[in-house]
C-alpha cells in the first residue's frame, strides 16, 4: 500500500522571489538513508518532474539495483537541491580501475542491467545540476583524476546543460564512447510503420510464420498493466530466460540470486505506479515470448524480453515486436529506447530510428591535476583512435 501511496506524491515546485536565482546545494548520501518511505517520495515527487525520463534511477529500479548489488553502501546518493526541494539526484562512486587502467575517478554508478546514465533532474534545474556537480567534485577529487559520465543521451536538455557549463567554466571533457542503438520513433500507425521499415518479403514471410503458429493451437496476444498476475508472470519470464542461451551462458536474471531479486523487486515498484507494460505471446497459455517495458511518458524502455527458442523457427521473438508496434499509438508515449547494444540483429532491422549516447571524461580539481587529465586524453584520445599508446 506504501508503494502505491508514492503515486500521488507532489510536484517539486521550486520559487524564488522575482529576480533571484534559487538557493542551491548538491550533498552526497548514503543510499541507504533513502531507503525510507519519507525519501521515497521525494524522489518519486521528482521523477515526475524530470526534465528527461530515466527509469534505471527512479526509485523503484535504482532502489532494488543498489539492495542487490551495493549491500555496503559504496554508493552516494549526490542530491541538488533548490529552495529546500530535491532537484537532482545521481548514484556515484568512487572507482580505483578505468577499463583495466589503475586510473582512480569518480564514476556514475551503473550496472549490466542499467541501460541509461542521465541524472534524475527537475525540469529548468539542469542549468544548475552541472556546475554543482563539479565544483562538489572538485573539492573532493582527491586522489581522483577525472569524472566519468557514461550512458549520456546526446539529444536532450541535459547533455545540453552540460555542455553549456562546460564552455562557461572553461572546463576539459572528453567524449570518450559514443553508440546508436535503435529507437521507435514515429507519427505513423504501428502497420504503416511496418510496412515501412521491412520489405514486402519479409513482411510475407512473418504472416506465413504466424499462420503456421495458429495451426499449432490457440495463439493470443497478452498485454498488462498494473500488478495483475505479477508474480506469475515473473516466475514465467524468468523461467523462459533461463531455458535459452542466456541460461546456458549462464548470464540469465534467474542465474544470479541478485539480478533475479532486482527484477522481481524493479518489476513489482514499476506496477505500482502504473509504469509497467506485459506483453507476452502465449500459444494454450504456454508463453513463446515476452517483453516487459517501462513506461516514462514522453518516453518508453523496452527492458528485456525472452521466446521460447524451442519455436525459433516461428521467430516469436519478432512476431511480438510486431505487436508492440503498439506504442505507436498511444497519446502518451512520443518514442521507445530499445536498451539493445548497437546493431542488434533483430531490433536494428525493425525499429528504423538512432538513439545515441554517449560516456564523457571530465577534468576536475586544481591545474596540477588538470594538466595531467589533458595528457590522459590526449592518450585515450590516439588509442580509441587506432593509434599508438
Amino acid at each position: 500500500m506504501a508503494s502505491r501511496a508514492l503515486t500521488t506524491a507532489a510536484p517539486v515546485r521550486i520559487d524564488a522571489p522575482a529576480g533571484r536565482a534559487p538557493e542551491v546545494r548538491l550533498t552526497a548520501h548514503d543510499w541507504r538513508s533513502f531507503d525510507t518511505p519519507a525519501q521515497t517520495a521525494r524522489w518519486d515527487a521528482l521523477a515526475q518532474q524530470a526534465g528527461e525520463p530515466n527509469p534505471f534511477f527512479e526509485s523503484w529500479y535504482l532502489l532494488p539495483s543498489l539492495r542487490a548489488l551495493d549491500p555496503s553502501g559504496r554508493v552516494q546518493l549526490l542530491c541538488l537541491e533548490a529552495n529546500g526541494e530535491l532537484a537532482g539526484l545521481l548514484p556515484l562512486r568512487r572507482e580505483r580501475d578505468y577499463y583495466g587502467y589503475p586510473l582512480p575517478h569518480w564514476r556514475t554508478w551503473t550496472h549490466a542491467n542499467c541501460f541509461l546514465a542521465a541524472p534524475l533532474v527537475a525540469r529548468g534545474c539542469e542549468r544548475l545540476f552541472w556546475p554543482a556537480l563539479f565544483a562538489w567534485a572538485d573539492k573532493r577529487a582527491g586522489a581522483r583524476l577525472f569524472l566519468h559520465l557514461p550512458e549520456l543521451p546526446r539529444n536532450g536538455p541535459s547533455y545540453e546543460a552540460l555542455g553549456m557549463a562546460l564552455t562557461r567554466q572553461g572546463r576539459q571533457a572528453v567524449l570518450v564512447h559514443q553508440e546508436e542503438r535503435a529507437m521507435l520513433s514515429s507519427g505513423l500507425s504501428a502497420e504503416a510503420y511496418l510496412d515501412a521499415a521491412l520489405p514486402g518479403k519479409k513482411r510475407k514471410e512473418l504472416r506465413r510464420q504466424h499462420r503456421r503458429l495458429c495451426e499449432e493451437g490457440a495463439l493470443v496476444v497478452e498485454r498488462l498493466h498494473g500488478d495483475a498476475n505479477l508474480t506469475r508472470w515473473i516466475d514465467e519470464f524468468l523461467a523462459l530466460e533461463r531455458a535459452g542461451w542466456k541460461g546456458k551462458a549462464g548470464s540469465a536474471l534467474a542465474c544470479n540470486p541478485a539480478t533475479e531479486a532486482l527484477f522481481r523487486q524493479a518489476l513489482t515498484g514499476a506496477a505500482a505506479r502504473d509504469r509497467l507494460e506485459r506483453l507476452a505471446l502465449r500459444l494454450d497459455g504456454r508463453p513463446l515470448a515476452m517483453l516487459a517495458t517501462f513506461l516514462s511518458p514522453p518516453g518508453a524502455f523496452s527492458y528485456k524480453t525472452a521466446f521460447d527458442e524451442d519455436f525459433a523457427r516461428f521467430s516469436p521473438g519478432v512476431l511480438l515486436q510486431r505487436e508492440n508496434l503498439a506504442l505507436l499509438e498511444r497519446d502518451d508515449i512520443d518514442w521507445c529506447d530499445s536498451c539493445a547494444a548497437a546493431d542488434h540483429p533483430m531490433i536494428d532491422h525493425l525499429w528504423r530510428e538512432r538513439r545515441t549516447v554517449a560516456g564523457i571524461n571530465v577534468a576536475i580539481g586544481g591545474k596540477p591535476r588538470r594538466a595531467l587529465f589533458r595528457a590522459l586524453a590526449a592518450l585515450e584520445t590516439r588509442r580509441r583512435a587506432g593509434g599508438p599508446a
